[in-house]
């Protein structure tokens, strides 16, 4: 097992989508990291050394490589280990078919979403276009769900893991009106993970890292 001094270090925000994500997928590669909860309104200069853009995640290997997009600290976690096989592993089509799936999130239902949710901390009138622009995504998820359990097969994939955080997100923007909307699938799903020991793990506040600068063990 590795000595503290060697494990990789990610930074974190604990509410941030893609960190979050980032997160997930340590913790199901059961590959031990040293998290540093950080906000951005105060970013160690620890991490703006190694990433000047000053977003997270930021994973730094033991050997000072540098992985700031999360959907590649995934790919790193999952190359450490995937003992629920969220790659499918030798299914080179399934894994072209969530990495497309996954792209279509990041570089489409993401500026709905944030749209969306401006709509509604701003009280604006276009609420309604807004969230039936997220919608045209999550039908499709909502398909994907009425035809097997997880979004690409009856079993979890890493497109579960990266599009949870986001669509966590959705169902809190207007709460009521997602309740009652014609997606009991996509809520099923979510619902199955928000209730999880792996999202309460996930999700578990702790100290800030620059108040005491003591890293905290995760993910095994």
């Amino acid at each position: 097992m590795n000595k503290k001094n060697e494990l990789p270090i990610i930074y974190s925000l604990r509410n941030c989508p893609f960190a979050m994500r980032a997160r997930i997928a340590i913790y199901k590669s059961q590959q031990p990291v040293l998290l540093r909860d950080i906000v951005l309104s105060d970013k160690p200069a620890e991490m703006l050394t190694v990433s000047p853009k000053g977003t997270v995640p930021v994973l730094v290997t033991p050997n000072g490589t540098v992985i700031e997009e999360s959907y590649e600290v995934m790919l790193w976690a999952l190359s450490m280990g995937d003992p629920d096989d969220l790659l499918f592993m030798g299914d080179e089509e399934m894994l072209d078919k969530m990495q497309t799936l996954i792209y279509l999130f990041d570089s489409e239902f993401k500026g709905c979403l944030e749209n969306y949710k401006c709509a509604k901390r701003y009280s604006e009138t276009n609420i309604i276009e807004c969230r039936e622009a997220c919608e045209v995504y999550i039908a499709q998820l909502e398909q994907r769900l009425s035809q097997h359990q997880y979004l690409m097969a009856d079993r979890e994939s890493l497109a579960d893991i990266a599009l949870l955080p986001f669509i966590r997100q959705f169902a809190r923007v207007e709460r009521q009106w997602y309740l009652q909307a014609p997606y009991p699938h996509v809520r099923q799903w979510l619902n199955n993970y928000l209730q999880s020991k792996m999202f309460s793990k996930v999700m578990t506040k702790h100290e800030l890292w620059l108040q005491n600068r003591a890293d905290l063990r995760f993910g095994a």
